[in-house]
């Protein structure tokens, strides 16, 4: 066994078709009945979803069932089963190779509850947007519910609950470290960040007879072992990034002067023989275990029952782990959870533009199965006009968990493919009117942006590309994406085209053309984007830009308006109650909201989701952008519920209900001139005419949320 070579990776276009005859089917089959219209007396595959069945490239299982389908297997759905017996699982019989369970294209637990941990009352990958179509910790359910329906059949679990949760995490939920879901659930293979690559490999190997026991070495999957293989050697975390209080080594992870910046490394640490600092002009000379086969080199985190009691160790365990997240050098990662192991291998190597394409122009219907009839599903409605561009994020914000399941590698399509997918939405998608809701994908403005140079781009370990500026090795150009826009919109039967998908204003602001043309053609009045807070320390725990790249944009786009002679706005998001931020935090962004006129209609509350490293920062109190030990910096976390509504109800200053918390609030922190009547104030004073004013802010708040509902 050793890490697959790169050089060695298969393309997803080069395997054997398993049933050449196969043909794909108007939609896959989710009862026998479909299946005997289909000629089929069995399945290959079974993949089973939380999600209501949708045969679109946005959702998950109507990927990879299609991908599956063009290899040449029988691929059936079992969506949203009845997940208290294990009857619903036998509906299409059984399956010949192995069931494959995902939770659906959220987590779900996210899917469930708020960051209040209230019950949600809607799903909206749902017929009919009801709620309770899928159980908590959804993967784990289904899969032992598969292996009661047929004994002996394979599991491999799949989806971001399954990546996010692929090793021990903190769970929000419960306010406890769990184990990774792949001993909870018993399956056989979990597989890790977008699936095509593993999913392919997996079921040709076991279509030829393989057992899945053997398949220890694929990347993108987690696979328990009892033991490290012969022939590796294995490198103990705590001697790399020392947690306690003991002799510092020299630190392979150093990313320049601070932990969050600098410029890349030029060269694979395997083989350079001097790392140097580009701020400082220090040369360290790497300590040994650099030296050694990284294709048989596993790490071992501290194990699940280390990090439950011991919160920096925990944090320390999430530093490493986002370390070794670039396919290009990262090795495999073992966690001991009891008596057996979780074993990570190095993460899949990115698809190509070609197999991105191909992907992308599978025999999609792009409509819910039929079953469903009239029924909307609104996450359907939703996406059903748009298309995307592109996937991964090298934005790094730690409170996203984009980069940890799709990685921070940019897999664009071809601009062909992009257009063909626009003509198959105007031609074959009902009640499409001329409207494409979005081109985008994880962010708006990403399209074909990637490192200058291949080698530089497998040696990096930075988090982020663009915190805390941008890499000088990072190419920004954005004539690909100015030239897909114009070309999509000269379409015939496009009238209009937007872009709603998030917007990186710090990289926007490198191409005054692309603004220019953003504002001109591709927003209709209102823009998004999300600057998430004002000030240095939580921005500096977010990995985002300071607010000064965000006021930059906007005078750009306020100018690329005026000149295309419209009258367009900026809806700012905040998020509340982030690790790093305080109660003076929040006044001073409340004050910066007022000063600029901004009224969020919306507040969005710090949600810990599992792997984040905001989580971490959550969890620990503890800041895992930098080397963590027990004396190093701790983080402060508003986590109690009082403290949570002042955060969002200074984002909400403008709403008579805050007022009281607000005016209270004010006067604790010493800053009772913020109350009154004049225009400096933040609330007004209380008093008789209190219900007046009530009135009046709810008047004047009317326009804006009309304009809102609008948009």
């Amino acid at each position: 066994m050793t890490t697959q070579p790169i050089a060695e990776i298969r393309s997803i276009l080069e395997w054997p078709k398993y049933r050449p005859d196969l043909r794909p089917a108007p939609q896959l089959p989710m009862c026998k009945a479909e299946m005997k219209k289909l000629g089929w007396d069995s399945c290959d595959i079974i993949i089973i979803t939380g999600d209501a069945y949708v045969d679109h490239p946005s959702f998950g299982m109507g990927v990879i069932g299609r991908v599956l389908e063009a290899q040449g297997f029988r691929v059936g759905i079992i969506a949203q089963p009845n997940w208290k017996s294990a009857d619903d699982f036998r509906v299409l019989g059984k399956p010949n190779l192995y069931f494959g369970v995902t939770s659906g294209n959220m987590d779900s637990m996210v899917n469930h509850y708020t960051s209040e941990r209230r019950i949600r009352s809607d799903d909206s990958y749902t017929a009919g947007g009801v709620a309770g179509k899928r159980p908590d910790r959804a993967v784990t359910v289904y899969a032992q519910r598969c292996r009661e329906a047929f004994k002996g059949v394979p599991v491999i679990l799949g989806s971001i609950e399954a990546s996010l949760r692929r090793i021990a995490h903190y769970d929000y939920w419960s306010d406890t470290v769990r184990r990774s879901v792949l001993p909870d659930s018993k399956a056989d293979i979990l597989i890790f960040g977008n699936a095509e690559r593993q999913i392919i490999e997996i079921s040709h190997r076991l279509a030829t007879g393989e057992s899945i026991k053997e398949m220890q070495d694929i990347r993108g999957t987690a696979v328990m072992r009892h033991d490290v293989p012969a022939g590796w050697s294995e490198l103990d975390s705590t001697d790399i990034d020392k947690p306690g209080e003991l002799i510092e080594h020299l630190d392979p992870y150093a990313m320049g002067a601070s932990d969050n910046g600098g410029d890349c490394a030029t060269k694979n640490s395997d083989q350079a023989d001097q790392v140097k600092n580009e701020t400082t002009d220090e040369v360290h000379i790497p300590i040994s275990h650099l030296k050694l086969n990284r294709a048989k080199t596993v790490i071992r985190l501290p194990s699940f029952e280390a990090v439950k009691s011991d919160p920096v160790l925990y944090a320390h365990a999430s530093r490493l782990l986002h370390l070794e997240t670039n396919p290009g050098n990262a090795r495999a990662l073992i966690q001991k959870h009891g008596e057996r192991n979780v074993w990570l291998n190095a993460p899949a190597v990115p698809l190509t533009t070609a197999e991105m394409d191909a992907v992308f122009g599978l025999s999609y219907s792009r409509l819910p199965h039929s079953s469903y009839g009239d029924q909307r599903i609104p996450a359907y409605d939703m996406i059903k006009h748009s298309v995307n561009i592109m996937r991964g994020c090298f934005g790094g914000c730690t409170f996203c968990s984009i980069t940890e399941h799709e990685g921070r590698i940019i897999q664009s399509r071809s601009e062909d493919s992009i257009i063909h997918e626009i003509e198959q939405i105007r031609d074959k998608t009902p009640g499409f009117a001329g409207t494409i809701s979005d081109l985008g994908g994880p962010t708006a403005n990403m399209y074909r942006l990637s490192c200058k140079s291949t080698e530089i781009e497998a040696a990096c370990r930075k988090p982020s590309c663009v915190f805390p500026g941008i890499c000088k090795n990072l190419n920004t150009d954005h004539h690909p994406l100015i030239k897909l826009y114009r070309r999509a919109r000269s379409l015939r039967g496009i009238k209009r085209i937007f872009i709603a998908s998030g917007l990186r204003y710090d990289l926007a602001v490198e191409s005054p053309e692309y603004i220019q043309e953003l504002a001109t053609h591709h927003v209709g009045g209102y823009l998004k984007i999300a600057p998430e807070h004002t000030e240095s320390e939580p921005l500096s725990k977010m990995m985002k830009p300071g607010i000064d790249s965000f006021d930059r944009f906007k005078k750009m786009f306020n100018q690329a308006s005026q000149k295309a002679g419209k009258k367009q706005y900026l809806i700012p998001y905040f998020i509340a109650a982030h690790p790093g931020t305080n109660d003076e935090d929040m006044l001073n962004l409340a004050l910066w909201l007022k000063a600029n006129q901004f009224r969020p209609d919306q507040v969005q509350a710090f949600l810990p989701s599992p792997m984040a490293t905001a989580s971490a920062m959550y969890y620990s109190g503890r800041n895992p952008l930098r080397k963590i030990t027990r004396k190093s910096e701790s983080v402060f976390t508003p986590k109690r519920k009082k403290q949570r509504d002042l955060h969002k109800a200074l984002l909400r200053y403008h709403d008579p209900k805050n007022w009281p918390l607000l005016r209270d609030a004010l006067k604790a922190m010493g800053r009772a001139e913020l109350i009154g009547n004049s225009p400096e104030c933040l609330v007004p004073a209380g008093g008789r005419n209190e219900r007046l004013r009530k009135q009046a802010s709810v008047q004047q708040n009317k326009p804006y949320r009309a304009r809102r509902n609008r948009r």
